[in-house]
């Protein structure tokens, strides 16, 4: 079986390369990026496979030694040794074959929401928007703020990182979707107390024009003054918008710019990403027949981490993964969850697959 799947590979693989250098595929540009994008994506499962073929042929050899010249300790272990590397090459050839998330290439908007817990929720929710935008930028990825106000917090993540192979910004950061709490004692707690405090985490892979059609006459828009603390106008015109979508009640709100068209623009962003991910989760319940096949989706009443002051500690629930480095990761140093989440995600997919 192993054999039929890295034959398919090298055939595929050859044959995309084949077409990366035909005229014809070059000089239409739709088309090349597709190649481009496949070749790119198969290039991993290629490797292995190559790898994998190098392993056959060392047991091989040294199988054949060994009947021609009787017991070799070294011919021994070195036949040990690469029949290990095959068993490992071959799991890591099935995962790299699991199909990927089709939405893992787009950018993303985050939305970030004070949950329970009070002031110390908001304020909760800004270290976690602060956290996320460091973890961004150390992925290499570019993020533009949308919305600030009142312990909520929305922002675009952009492009491919530079890290991991240049992962799509989604495939980074749909593992931060849900409800993240923290047990630390609020600056403002006279009595030293441990509160516990939440905010919630909405990751929505932003949707294009084509993906999802607004009829203007399904949206009810509103435009009024901006607003800061306690109230106040901030602006002198009608530019912040708020913009309902009626056959939803999706509600989005928009203030963070000076012009009311900017606000327009942003807040139509955000009611695209939230309808993708509705029309997303309404697929998933019809196609899933089991929570195996949902795997993150980000659904933000699951406690996906934990943040623990007093003993430096972060605990992701989904994976059992505690790290004692708290403030590293409060400062965007997330890999090592992100990793094993799609580590997690890939085995879950290919045991989904074994049953199917």
């Amino acid at each position: 079986m192993i054999e039929d799947l890295v034959e398919q590979i090298e055939k595929r693989f050859a044959e995309l390369g084949r077409q990366m250098t035909d005229p014809a595929v070059i000089g239409d540009r739709v088309r090349y990026a597709e190649v481009g994008r496949a070749y790119r994506q198969l290039e991993p499962a290629a490797k292995l496979a190559e790898q994998w073929r190098r392993a056959q042929d060392d047991a091989a050899g040294a199988e054949e030694l060994l009947a021609e010249g009787g017991e070799d300790s070294e011919l021994r272990e070195l036949l040990h040794g690469a029949r290990e590397r095959i068993e490992q090459l071959e799991e890591e050839i099935r995962f790299a074959m699991v199909e990927p998330d089709p939405n893992d290439e787009k950018n993303v908007i985050v939305e970030i929401q004070g949950g329970a817990g009070g002031d110390e929720a908001g304020l909760w929710a800004g270290d976690l928007y602060r956290m996320l935008t460091r973890y961004a930028e150390r992925r290499g990825l570019s993020t533009e703020p949308l919305e600030s106000s009142d312990g909520k917090y929305t922002f675009a993540v952009k492009g491919k990182g530079s890290a991991a192979g240049g992962d799509g910004a989604y495939s980074i950061f749909k593992f931060e979707g849900g409800t993240h709490r923290v047990q630390r004692i609020p600056q403002t707690e006279s009595q030293g107390r441990i509160h516990t405090s939440t905010a919630t985490v909405a990751v929505l892979p932003e949707a294009q024009d084509v993906e999802v059609e607004i009829d203007p006459n399904d949206l009810h828009i509103d435009v009024y003054r901006s607003t800061g603390p306690g109230g106040q106008s901030v602006n002198t015109t009608d530019s912040a918008v708020r913009i309902t979508h009626k056959p939803s009640g999706i509600v989005v709100a928009m203030q963070d710019e000076k012009s009311q068209l900017q606000n327009r623009e942003k807040a139509l962003r955000v009611l695209r990403a939230r309808l993708y991910e509705r029309a997303l989760a309404e697929q998933q319940a019809e196609l899933a027949a089991d929570r195996r096949a949902q795997v993150g989706t980000g659904d933000r009443a699951e406690k996906i981490r934990t943040y623990n002051y007093g003993e430096r500690r972060v605990t992701d629930h989904r994976i059992k993964l505690t790290t004692h480095n708290l403030d590293q990761v409060l400062e965007g140093e997330l890999g090592e969850f992100t990793a094993a989440l799609q580590a997690d995600e890939k085995r879950r997919l290919l045991e989904a697959q074994a049953t199917a």
